[in-house]
């Protein structure tokens, strides 16, 4: 029974807290596997498959951005789910900045159960066997349909939403919302990407009340998560 257990390999170059994630997550019937140097992650890669990786930025030989990078350039470990853990609160805006292509940043000091929190959501989302979620984005007509109901978007509010829909979980800056969104840049500010955002989960809203999408990460930007 155990093998059927998704399997999280913990990159952590501080025993006691990798230690302390571990037990957490082995509380929550996961498996899990410790390597504390980030030279060893390619190596034992080769020979075992996680379900997920939780990995730390700062670590010996090889660093938790290269590692990311690495494996995203390999068609093997291109969908595996990444958490990035970094101990800098400002780390969050490069990384973002780089487009590294993890599924989610969590910033030192955290607490166990928040690691354990941020898998399950990631592992939701990402593993196969879940259902997607009742939303339809409709490109021709710029609607979207929420459990049957639907509503009409804006150009501007249907673009945002699809940024967002077509990367589920994964955090977009202000900064890359206005480059990529928006096509006179002149007349666009932070101001303007909160206010399409607001008026955009007033629509959702309407069609389903108990259904949050659109969720704020504070200091970093907005991402699309259904809550199950």
């Amino acid at each position: 029974m155990s093998n059927t257990r998704p399997l999280i390999l913990i990159v952590e170059d501080e025993p006691d807290l990798a230690q302390l994630i571990r037990d957490y997550l082995l509380a929550a019937d996961y498996t899990c596997h410790l390597i504390h140097n980030g030279g060893e992650v390619m190596p034992w890669l080769e020979n075992n498959r996680p379900t997920l990786i939780l990995l730390d930025i700062m670590l010996p030989e090889k660093d938790g951005l290269s590692l990311c990078r690495e494996l995203r350039d390999k068609p093997a470990w291109a969908q595996t789910p990444i958490i990035m853990v970094t101990a800098k609160v400002e780390e969050i805006d490069r990384l973002l900045g780089l487009e590294l292509g993890a599924d989610d940043y969590i910033c030192k000091p955290f607490s166990p159960k928040e690691i354990v929190a941020r898998v399950k959501a990631v592992l939701r989302r990402t593993l196969p066997s879940q259902p997607t979620a009742l939303i339809e984005l409709h490109q021709d007509s710029h609607h979207v349909t929420i459990k049957g109901q639907t509503t009409e978007l804006t150009t501007i509010e249907f673009s945002l939403f699809k940024l967002l829909y077509d990367s589920p979980g994964k955090i977009f800056s202000r900064q890359f919302i206005m480059d990529n969104i928006y096509s006179d840049y002149r007349v666009v500010s932070n101001r303007t990407v909160d206010s399409h955002v607001k008026k955009l989960r007033k629509k959702l809203q309407e069609l389903a009340a108990d259904q949050e999408v659109i969720h704020s990460v504070y200091g970093a930007g907005y991402k699309y998560e259904p809550t199950q």
